[in-house]
């Protein structure tokens, strides 16, 4: 058998060859790398900047501050002050806003005498809207010391005001003292009532829950309307009857029990 011998190769070993296009690619390479950090970096910066002008424009500068004389209120009614509500807002004249807290500024507004319910809207660039659903007065009670007057009430029994006599259209309700449920009875009566038979009750009168009663102005008939139930049929009844031939002249319209009506 024969048998080689493999030797190695010790001779000198030449360099890899690197040619100038190469290295002026990996130039270009490394140039292109730096100059998108700092387009990355720069465009952070930008946006920094961007977004703290924008805040500063919205929140903090007079751009879209609050004009109290842009502040529009609807809904007062007859008894909220609006000078009231509006120097609520004008606490917060100035106020950008998108800074403006809105449902902290409805509760103040609420707190305004004869208020019932409000909404606040911003109005852009500078004002409000104020809508407003007003407690308006339904009866007129007469106070408990003689000669007082009397306290005018909403349908919710919430006082609203005072008088010496009763505002025109507005009924006297005479009810015991003290005697809430009985109270709310008449006032839900007359809450339900149509307008134009509202303007048309004088007085109304209860000892019980179960026994409203109402005259009507200037010496128009009596109505026995009994408690707050069935008020809607109550009420349709009542127009039937009073106009049916059959009843003209009557004096008394009992709609106790709306399905057997009595008039006389």
């Amino acid at each position: 058998m024969t048998t080689y011998t493999v030797g190695r190769f010790s001779g000198p070993v030449r360099p890899a060859v690197v040619s100038t296009t190469s290295r002026e690619r990996f130039a270009e390479r490394a140039r292109a790398r730096r100059n998108l950090a700092r387009r990355q970096v720069v465009g952070s910066a930008a946006a920094v900047v961007g977004v703290g002008a924008l805040g500063w424009l919205l929140l903090v500068s007079p751009v879209l501050a609050l004009d109290p004389t842009q502040v529009e209120v609807s809904g007062a009614g007859t008894v909220v002050a609006v000078d009231q509500v509006l120097a609520v807002v004008a606490d917060r004249s100035g106020t950008p806003l998108p800074r403006l807290d809105t449902v902290r500024l409805r509760d103040e507004v609420l707190e305004v005498p004869g208020v019932r319910e409000a909404r606040v809207v911003r109005d852009w660039p500078h004002g409000l809207a104020v809508q407003l659903v007003s407690r308006e007065p339904v009866a007129a009670v007469p106070e408990e010391a003689p000669d007082a007057g009397l306290v005018l009430l909403d349908e919710e029994g919430v006082q609203v005001g005072r008088a010496d006599v009763a505002p025109d259209g507005l009924p006297v309700v005479d009810v015991p003292l003290g005697d809430q449920r009985t109270l709310a009875a008449v006032l839900s009566v007359l809450e339900q009532l149509p307008v134009d038979l509202l303007a048309q009750v004088g007085s109304v009168a209860a000892r019980t829950q179960d026994t409203v009663t109402m005259q009507l102005r200037d010496g128009g008939a009596r109505i026995d309307w009994g408690s707050a139930d069935e008020t809607p049929l109550k009420i349709a009844v009542l127009t039937a009857l009073r106009s049916a031939p059959e009843a003209a002249g009557a004096t008394v319209f009992d709609v106790s029990a709306p399905r057997m009506p009595i008039t006389r």
